[in-house]
């Protein structure tokens, strides 16, 4: 709830930015609306946003109570198809409201539907642990840190969370450079207008819909999570660096095809091995931590890919995501493989040893 009504309001500042600076600057006797004010409210706005956003990570910890470990990745999936829909419905809507220059109307739409959200889920959405379960969690959790930079040089150290980590900031940064400097990627290299790029982005969404909602369940229940992050990995490269090269639109749209399911796999499955790593009252701060760094890319890879364009052209992003995911590779395939096999063998012995202890147990009267 405060992380829906976080993104309310920062949406609500985002879209009465300009008249807001201008009431600000009139205050300070200034006659014109500065650019540089604008600018401070805009990026106060996201941060408003950004130091409230933990509703995603705590979704997947939701699903992930309710769910059990061979049905969690259609589950995860299932989230990847709910915000894959809204990345259909929301470029397009935005590309549509602001086609005659009116930037603030989709920002004060998406504070409406935000708040409506928050109203859902007041009266609609359950608690997914009982009293008793969160009273349990809490005692086990009291006097630790939620996160700090102790916690994450901890989690680093574990088997399977420590890679997954890894790849999760690494492939972060090539997959975030995409998304976010993508706008300007389709300006510089084909000169398309906000309108034609939401489209263009509408149809990303799309894709992940389709991957997330029909590709996750066969593949996960086929092949085994890490060797799947393993091919998705290098499918992710190779898109990029075509997505780097392509010389037209419809070449673009079929290069968007595997960058988007290598994508939308990744997001499912780096969640999904996680999970299969930590204790079930564990899953909330594991999912948290992840989402930080994964945050961490969204702070590192527009800059990167701004400077990238800006000192050597619109194909520079990706070329970068394809020689840094190559460097990946080698060290995900070691890594994931072992750790996978360490975590499950800790699992069969866990088993093992709880069936025996039934087992010794005297019988009841």
């Amino acid at each position: 709830l405060v992380s829906i009504l976080g993104t309310a309001i920062g949406f609500i500042i985002f879209g009465v930015a300009e008249p807001l600076a201008g009431g600000i600057g009139s205050v300070f006797g200034q006659d014109q609306v500065t650019g540089v004010g604008v600018l401070a409210i805009l990026c106060g706005a996201r941060i408003t946003d950004g130091l409230t956003g933990g509703n995603i990570s705590v979704a997947q910890a939701y699903i992930s109570d309710i769910t059990d470990t061979a049905s969690r990745p259609r589950a995860l999936g299932l989230i990847g198809v709910a915000f894959g829909l809204g990345f259909i419905i929301g470029p397009a809507a935005g590309a549509f409201l602001s086609r005659d220059g009116n930037y603030a109307l989709p920002s004060l739409i998406a504070a409406a539907i935000a708040g409506l959200n928050l109203v859902l889920v007041y009266f609609l959405l359950p608690e997914s642990l009982s009293a008793e379960q969160r009273e349990m969690a809490m005692k086990g959790h009291a006097g630790k840190r939620a996160i700090s930079f102790e916690t994450l040089l901890e989690a680093l150290r574990r088997p399977l969370v420590g890679p997954v980590l890894i790849v999760t900031f690494v492939f972060g940064i090539a997959f975030a450079m995409f998304q976010t400097v993508f706008s300007l990627y389709a300006l510089r290299r084909f000169d398309l207008s906000s309108e034609q790029t939401g489209y263009v982005l509408a149809y990303v969404g799309l894709l992940s819909v389709l991957v997330q909602g029909v590709l996750v369940g066969p593949v996960t229940r086929r092949f085994e999570d890490v060797r799947v992050i393993i091919v998705a990995i290098g499918v992710m490269a190779v898109s990029l660096l075509a997505w780097a090269l392509v010389p037209s639109i419809p070449l673009l749209l079929l290069v968007l095809i595997p960058t988007s399911a290598s994508g939308g796999l990744m997001n499912v499955l780096l969640r999904s091995s996680i999970t299969r790593a930590v204790a079930r009252d564990e899953f909330g701060g594991i999912l948290g931590a992840q989402a930080s760094v994964e945050s961490m890319t969204r702070v590192a890879a527009p800059t990167i890919g701004g400077l990238l364009i800006n000192f050597f052209g619109a194909a520079a992003p990706g070329v970068f995501g394809f020689v840094v995911l190559l460097v990946l590779l080698p060290l995900a395939s070691s890594r994931l493989i072992r750790d996978s096999r360490l975590v499950a063998e800790a699992a069969r012995q866990s088993v093992a040893a709880q069936a025996n202890a039934t087992l010794a147990e005297p019988a009841g009267d």
